[in-house]
C-alpha cells in the first residue's frame, strides 16, 4: 500500500479527503475540530494541498487553506514559513510530529494549529501507517561499510585509531571550551548581556590576546561549567535551549542569593519561571501540582526584579521521542541542583585541589561523580510534566551514565584548558591521564553500532575508545570519508 515503506502524502491526502478520522480531533489546548469541509485539492505546483476548506475549532468556524506533511519539521524544512502562498492556511494536518510542537507560524506571523492526523485516524488506518513509519525508521539506521571486512584487522590496530581518535575529540573540546571562555570573559569586561549572537563579537575581540591573569575570576569558571553542563543535560533535543537558559539564569544573577537557605529553590523557581515550561492554564491541576506551581511563582515574583534577562516559550522545547527521565523538567531539577552545588560546594576550587595535589585518579573520580549524579527528589520525584503523575517514582534525575558523560565531554576538558592556561602542566598531565584511564558506565546507540562493525568487544568501555569511536562515526562514517579513514584505507585496499 505505502511502497518501499516510504510515507506518501498522497496517502495522508486520501485520508483528509474521505475524512478516515475520528470525529473528536481536538488541538492542543483541547478544543474540538471539526472538519465541515475537506476543500479541493490544488492542482498548481505550489501552494497549500487543501484549498478553500471550512474547519470549526472551538466556536469559530474559518475558512481557508490546508497544507499536509509527513513531518512537523517539513513546515520549515519546506519554507512553508516564509511563503506568502501558506498565509491562508487555517490547519497544518501532520504524520508524524516529531517536534512535539502544536502550532506553525504563516508567513506574516499568524498561529495556525498543528494536529497529528495518527492520534486520531480509524484503527485499520492507523495500524498500517504505524507499522510503515515503524519500517521507516528501521531503514534509517546507518550501516558501517566496512563492517563485513573489519575482522580482518588486528583488535590492536583498530583500538590504536580509536585512541588517536578519542585524544583529537578531547582536544577539539578543550578549544572549544576556551574559545566559550574567552567569550565570557570579554562581555564581562565590556558589561554586554546575554544572550549575545555571534556577530557581536567585533574584530577587537577575534585580534585579541588574552592574559592569564584575565581568567583569574572564578565566575567565569563558574559560568561556563554551568553553561555546558546544562547543554550536556539538554542531549541532542534541548540542548541549545538549555545553554540558552543558563546564558540567561547567569551565575551573575544566582550568585546574589548564594546566602539564601532556600538557594536550590530560588534557582528552580528562577529557571522553570524563564524557561517558560510553566503551563499557562491552572484548570484542572491536581492539589500538589498546585500548590508546587504556587510556591514557584511566589519565590520568582520575590526575585524577579533583580532579573534583567530573556525569558523563553513552551515551544522551544522539545518532548517527542524522548525518554520521560530525559524530559527537560526533570534535566531542569537536576539542574538546579548541581548549579546550586557549584554555588555553594566550591567545586571548581575543590577540583582543582584535586588535580594539583595529585590525589588518587578514584577519589577523584568519586568526587566529580558525586557533584554530578542527583537523587530525585520533590515534585519531580513523580512527575515528568506538570499536568500527569508518573506511574513510577524517579530514581535520579541524573544518574551515573549522565554524569560520567559531562565529566568526559565538560568537566576534564575545562580543567584541562585551566591548567594549561595558568601553566601547571603537571594538573594538566594528571587530567589527561584520568581522561585516558577513565571507565565510563555510559550507552549510546552510535558506539554500539561501531563497537558491533568493529567486532570490539567491551573496548566503548573506555572513555578513550568510547570517545574515539563518536569521532570515527561522525568525522568519518557519515561523511563517507571511508578512504580518509585509517580502517577503511586497509580495509578497502585489501577487500
Amino acid at each position: 500500500m505505502f511502497g518501499n515503506t516510504k510515507i506518501q502524502e498522497k496517502i495522508l491526502y486520501e485520508i483528509w479527503r474521505e475524512k478516515k478520522f475520528s470525529d473528536n480531533i481536538r488541538t492542543a489546548d483541547d478544543d474540538i475540530i471539526e472538519v465541515i469541509d475537506t476543500g479541493e485539492v490544488n492542482k498548481d505546483s505550489g501552494g497549500p494541498d487543501f484549498l478553500d476548506a471550512r474547519i470549526k475549532i472551538g466556536n469559530i468556524t474559518y475558512r481557508g487553506d490546508v497544507e499536509i506533511d509527513i513531518w512537523h519539521s517539513d513546515w520549515k524544512a519546506h519554507g512553508h514559513y516564509l511563503d506568502k502562498k501558506y498565509n491562508k492556511v487555517i490547519l497544518h494536518i501532520v504524520l508524524n510530529n516529531e517536534r512535539f510542537y502544536p502550532y506553525v507560524y504563516t508567513q506574516d506571523g499568524r498561529k495556525v494549529n498543528s494536529i497529528c492526523l495518527t492520534d486520531f485516524l480509524e484503527d485499520s488506518y492507523a495500524e498500517a501507517i504505524k507499522k510503515a513509519i515503524l519500517s521507516e525508521r528501521r531503514n534509517r539506521s546507518f550501516n558501517m561499510p566496512c563492517k563485513e571486512f573489519t575482522e580482518k584487522i588486528p583488535d590492536k590496530d583498530k583500538l590504536k585509531l580509536l585512541a588517536e581518535l578519542g585524544v583529537e575529540r578531547f582536544k577539539q573540546k578543550e578549544k572549544r571550551m576556551f574559545a566559550r571562555l574567552k567569550e565570557i570573559v570579554y562581555l564581562k569586561r565590556m558589561n554586554i548581556r546575554e544572550p549575545v549572537v555571534r556577530y557581536d563579537f567585533d574584530e577587537e575581540f577575534h585580534k585579541r590576546k588574552f592574559s592569564p591573569e584575565e581568567f583569574n575570576d572564578p565566575l567565569v569558571w563558574q559560568q561556563l561549567t554551568y553553561e555546558m553542563i546544562f547543554e550536556a543535560l539538554g542531549y541532542s533535543k534541548n540542548k541549545d535551549i538549555m545553554i540558552r537558559l543558563a546564558k540567561a539564569v547567569n551565575f551573575d544573577f544566582l550568585i546574589q542569593f548564594k546566602e539564601r537557605k532556600n538557594l536550590n529553590a530560588i534557582i528552580e523557581s528562577a529557571l522553570f519561571n524563564v524557561s517558560g515550561l510553566i503551563p499557562g492554564k491552572l484548570s484542572e491541576l491536581d492539589d500538589e501540582t498546585a500548590e508546587y506551581l504556587r510556591k514557584l511563582v511566589q519565590l520568582w515574583t520575590e526575585v524577579k526584579d533583580k532579573y534583567d534577562g530573556p525569558y523563553f516559550t513552551q515551544e522551544k522545547w522539545h518532548f517527542f521521542k524522548l525518554r520521560p527521565q530525559n524530559f527537560p523538567t526533570v534535566r531542569l531539577a537536576g539542574g538546579s541542583v548541581i548549579t546550586s552545588r557549584l554555588i555553594n560546594d566550591r567545586f571548581m576550587k575543590k577540583n582543582i585541589d584535586a588535580f594539583i595535589q595529585g590525589k588518587d585518579e578514584k577519589a577523584i573520580v568519586t568526587f566529580l561523580r558525586n557533584l554530578i549524579i542527583v537523587k530525585a527528589d520533590g515534585f519531580w520525584q513523580k512527575h515528568y510534566v506538570f499536568k500527569k503523575k508518573a506511574k513510577e517514582s524517579i530514581n535520579y534525575f541524573v544518574g551515573l551514565s549522565r554524569a560520567d558523560e559531562i565529566i568526559i565531554n565538560v568537566i576534564l576538558p575545562i580543567m584541562a584548558v585551566y591548567f594549561e592556561i595558568f601553566s601547571n602542566e603537571d594538573a594538566a598531565r594528571r587530567v589527561k591521564n584520568l581522561y585516558l584511564n577513565y571507565t565510563q558506565k555510559s550507552s549510546n546507540q552510535i558506539v554500539n553500532q561501531v563497537a558491533e562493525s568493529l567486532h570490539l568487544h567491551n573496548a566503548d568501555s573506555k572513555s578513550i575508545y568510547y570517545q574515539g569511536m563518536i569521532e570515527l562515526f561522525r568525522h568519518f562514517c557519515v561523511k563517507e570519508k571511508c578512504l580518509e579513514c585509517g580502517i577503511g584505507k586497509e580495509v578497502f585496499d585489501t577487500a
